[in-house]
């Protein structure tokens, strides 16, 4: 390997006194950004998140991962169906929205699905669930979501690295 291009890692050993290096070390993946919102009965609740993936085709399941010291993690570990949405690029004020108050619904287009959920309009992707699992997760709750209707459309991507929102170069093709 080229000398120029080395680098020095950090190391991190965990520790009560280490998780800023922890914190530091999950942000090198980039990941995209997702608001996930359900019915409360106080009324529509949403939320940021980047621990957003995919788990399964068939059937068809994804997860995220509330942090249990939210204040609005109840409101999304209740059993009430919900919805993930994908954010695109261009929708960074939504995700930012979300990430400071959970009732920032002027922030942005919504209606709300048969069942109630609150469903955010022109997302990249939207994935309305129902409760399949729930699992512990440290500090946090891994939720495994069934998938009931999904939506998308064309667009670049909103992602998340090294606690900076940014985008992506040029589009994605397959190979």
């Amino acid at each position: 390997m080229d000398g120029s291009m080395a680098h020095s890692l950090t190391d991190f050993v965990p520790g009560p006194d280490r998780a800023r290096d922890l914190r530091d070390a999950f942000g090198r993946f980039a990941t995209g950004v997702t608001v996930v919102t359900t019915r409360t009965p106080d009324g529509p609740m949403g939320f940021t998140a980047n621990s957003f993936s995919s788990v399964s085709i068939d059937p068809a399941l994804v997860l995220w991962c509330p942090a249990k010291s939210s204040s609005r993690f109840a409101a999304f570990t209740s059993g009430a169906n919900y919805a993930i949405h994908v954010l695109g690029e261009e929708q960074k004020s939504i995700g930012d929205a979300f990430a400071r108050n959970g009732t920032a619904f002027d922030a942005c287009d919504w209606h709300e699905a048969p069942d109630g959920t609150p469903l955010l309009d022109n997302t990249l992707a939207r994935f309305h669930c129902t409760p399949h699992a729930t699992h512990d997760g440290g500090d946090h709750v891994i939720a495994v979501g069934r998938i009931l209707q999904a939506a998308w459309r064309e667009g670049d991507p909103l992602v998340f690295s090294s606690g900076q929102y940014g985008g992506v170069t040029g589009r994605f093709t397959g190979a």
